[in-house]
């Protein structure tokens, strides 16, 4: 039982110690460095998050033999985050490696930075100017302390609108615009990075106060993300009130509906009708008469048919029956007969008169 015991109370203890030394299982964090216009090198470490401790910070270059620590620290919510750490000559020192070191107690990381030739950062232009020459043209001036060295990009823009970007080349200070507008406003500002002729950074500076040239009477500044202006407030209502006042309308008045919503004819029904059932009127604008005229038309009159014919009689019947005839009649002129009944009547009437005289021939059937 008491080994037990002594394992547990040494385990707490060493628990409670840890818990006292947070330096003693530190993440060696990663030191980012840059150039800050050749005047001194700026360095975080605060990329992965905010620092457990705060270190202590030293720097040299190449054939440099002792570190130097850190003269300026960057502090944020009371830990140190970087340093800025000036330097002379770094326009010839950036082509050499760069060696970092942070120590809290024990614990030493040291970092080695051999890329700070294109991590340049540069100041912004200064002296920032603008007037329109004797050339009718509006010139653009400003000052970089690098000369040849620098590459500048300016931009302008006409009465607050989309900006216009223009890249020029090396040691390049001025800018023209050819025949400016009185009546309109110019915005430009410019900002600059190290060029080809220099090795070239990854980094550009800042865009330089603006400067403005023109005049301010025609501008219509928009307004402010999130809010509305008053007049822009009440074309919305009034658009929607004109809205639902329209689709009323439209529900109530039939008559309106058709107006401004036509119906559009579904050609495919028609179609499905001549392919199936040979409807062409349905498709062709036909109007009535014509399309009744085409209709056939079997109203005329018939022709009355008699035929009368005397059979001989024997001498026994003469005396019950004194005549007979056969009388075929077709009288009524008002009943319309189709065509092939017609025909159907008249090839029945021709067997019946054919029989009729063959048996009249015998003498001895009646009909």
């Amino acid at each position: 039982m008491m080994p037990f015991g002594l394992f547990v109370l040494l385990y707490l203890t060493g628990h409670l110690s840890a818990k006292q030394q947070p330096g003693k299982n530190l993440k060696p964090p990663d030191v980012d460095c840059l150039l800050l216009d050749l005047d001194y090198v700026h360095c975080t470490w605060n990329g992965q998050g905010t620092p457990e401790v705060n270190y202590t910070f030293f720097n040299r270059f190449h054939h440099e033999k002792e570190f130097s620590e850190c003269a300026a620290y960057i502090s944020e919510n009371s830990t140190i985050i970087g340093c800025n750490h000036p330097f002379e000559d770094l326009k010839l020192k950036r082509f050499r490696t760069f060696y970092t070191k942070l120590v809290y107690g024990n614990n030493s990381f040291e970092q080695e930075h051999d890329d700070l030739k294109s991590k340049v950062k540069l100041n912004p232009p200064t002296n920032v100017t603008v007037k329109n020459g004797s050339d009718s043209n509006l010139w653009f001036y400003w000052n970089t302390s690098l000369g040849n060295c620098v590459e500048s990009e300016v931009r302008y823009r006409i009465n607050v609108n989309k900006w216009e970007v223009i890249k020029l080349s090396a040691g390049k200070q001025s800018y023209c615009i050819n025949f400016p507008s009185s009546s309109s406003l110019y915005e430009l500002q410019v900002r600059s990075t190290m060029g080809e002729l220099c090795c070239k950074s990854s980094f550009w500076s800042g865009w330089s106060q603006p400067v403005f040239w023109g005049s301010k009477r025609k501008i219509i500044i928009s307004p402010e993300p999130g809010r509305l202006s008053v007049q822009t407030l009440l074309l919305y209502v009034l658009g929607g009130f004109t809205l639902i006042l329209l689709v009323i309308l439209l529900v109530h008045h039939e008559r309106l509906r058709i107006i401004l919503i036509p119906i559009v004819p579904n050609p495919g029904k028609n179609l499905d009708e001549i392919l199936t059932h040979g409807n062409v009127e349905k498709w062709l604008p036909i109007s009535k008469d014509l399309k009744e005229g085409f209709k056939a038309n079997f109203n005329e009159r018939t022709c009355s048919v008699r035929e009368y014919s005397r059979v001989p009689q024997s001498p026994s019947e003469s005396s019950d029956d004194s005549t007979s005839a056969v009388s075929t009649d077709q009288t009524n002129c008002s009943i319309s007969i189709p065509a092939n009944e017609s025909e159907c009547l008249s090839s029945s009437c021709s067997s019946s008169t054919s029989t009729l005289t063959s048996l009249s021939e015998e003498g001895n059937i009646v009909v």
